[in-house]
C-alpha cells in the first residue's frame, strides 16, 4: 500500500479500508495544526495508478493465508469482506468530482463489497461542488464525511486561520443534508482560549442545533511547539485554557445541544474516554465529566497533555 507520513483517520473509521487519495491539506494554514508538518510538500494528489495498486493489492486479503489463520482464530470462516473505504489525506473531498467519481469506480471494480466511501473535508471543498456533483458523489457511494469544524466561534475561527466562518458552516451542510451526504463534526475544546471556553461551547451548539451531524468527536487542543499558535502563545497574542476549563467546556456544549447525535471524545487528545447518545446520554455523560473535574487534579490532567508525543 501507499502511504505518505503519518495517516491520520477518525476512532470510527478503524474497520475501514485506509486508501491514500491525497496527501497533506490544501490549505495548510490553521495555527493549531501540526498534523502535516512532517511532509516535505504542502498538499500532494496520489497517482490512479497508485490508486489501482493499492486496491489489486486490498483486493488479495481475502485470500491471504495469515488473514484467513487470523479469522479461522476468531472462529469466522475466513477474512471479513471490506464494507467502506476511508481516503486519506486532510481534505480529499477537495478533488474533483470526476476524479471522486473515478476513484469511487476503481473501488467498485476490485472491492465491489464497499458500501460507502468517507473521508476527511473542509467546508471549502465542499464550496466547490454543485448540488449536482454532489448528488453524483452521494450515488457513487460517497457518505459519512468528517468534517473539523472545531468551533462556532467566529472569533477563534478567525484568529487561528481556519478559512471561513461558522456561517458557511452551516450553509454547506445543509447542501449535504440536501443530497443525503451524512457527515460528523470535530470539536476542538480549548480551541477559544482561557476563560472564553463557555463562549465557544455554546456558539458551537448554536451551529450544530441548526444541522444534522450523525455524531461530534470531541479532541482537546494540544499546542505543540512546531505549531504558529505556540509562536503566538510566546508573543502573548494568546493564552492557553487550563484543563479543567476545557473539560467544564466540553460539558457546557453537552447541556447546549439540542439535536440526536452520537457523541464520543475518544482520540489521544482526551486523557478520558467518553461516548454515548444524545439526549440519552447526556446526563450520565454530564456526571462523568463533573468526576473527572472534581477527582481528578489540573496537574495530572496537564502532566498527560505535556507527556503526549502526537495526536
Amino acid at each position: 500500500m501507499h502511504y505518505t507520513g503519518t495517516i491520520w483517520r477518525p476512532p470510527y473509521e478503524a474497520s475501514s479500508l485506509l486508501l491514500e487519495a491525497t496527501a497533506g491539506c490544501t490549505h495548510h494554514k490553521c495555527k493549531f495544526c501540526t498534523l502535516y508538518n512532517d511532509l516535505p510538500f504542502r498538499f500532494r494528489m496520489s497517482s490512479l495508478g497508485d490508486i489501482e495498486s493499492d486496491l489489486q493489492e486490498a483486493q488479495l486479503w481475502s485470500t491471504d493465508p495469515i488473514a484467513m489463520l487470523a479469522a479461522r482464530l476468531q472462529g469466522m470462516p475466513g477474512p471479513e469482506r471490506v464494507r467502506r473505504v476511508f481516503l486519506v489525506g486532510a481534505n480529499p473531498f477537495v478533488l474533483k468530482s470526476e476524479r471522486l467519481l473515478t476513484i469511487a469506480g476503481l473501488i467498485r471494480k476490485y472491492i465491489p463489497s464497499v458500501k460507502t466511501v468517507g473521508c476527511f473535508a473542509r467546508i471549502t471543498d465542499i464550496e466547490l461542488k454543485s448540488a449536482e456533483e454532489l448528488d453524483a458523489l452521494h450515488r457513487a457511494g460517497y457518505d459519512g464525511l468528517t468534517i473539523g469544524i472545531e468551533t462556532g466561534d467566529e472569533e477563534a475561527l478567525r484568529f487561528m486561520n481556519k478559512g471561513y466562518a461558522a456561517g458557511a458552516v452551516v450553509k454547506q451542510c445543509h447542501r449535504l443534508d440536501q443530497a443525503g451526504i451524512h457527515y460528523s463534526f470535530f470539536y476542538l475544546a480549548g480551541i477559544s482560549g482561557a476563560g472564553r471556553g463557555e463562549i465557544g461551547a455554546k456558539a458551537t451548539a448554536r451551529l450544530c442545533n441548526q444541522l444534522h451531524p450523525m455524531r461530534i468527536g470531541v479532541n482537546m487542543l494540544t499546542v505543540y511547539p512546531d505549531s504558529a499558535l505556540y509562536q503566538e502563545m510566546q508573543r502573548g497574542c494568546w493564552k492557553e485554557e487550563s484543563e479543567i476549563e476545557k473539560y467544564k467546556e466540553i460539558r457546557t456544549l453537552l447541556e447546549n445541544l439540542e439535536i440526536p447525535v452520537q457523541f464520543a471524545a475518544l482520540g489521544a487528545s482526551n486523557a478520558f474516554q467518553l461516548q454515548g447518545t444524545l439526549p440519552e446520554d447526556t446526563a450520565s455523560l454530564a456526571a462523568a465529566i463533573d468526576e473527572i473535574v472534581e477527582t481528578v487534579g489540573e496537574d495530572d490532567l496537564r502532566k498527560y497533555r505535556r507527556e503526549l508525543p502526537h495526536l
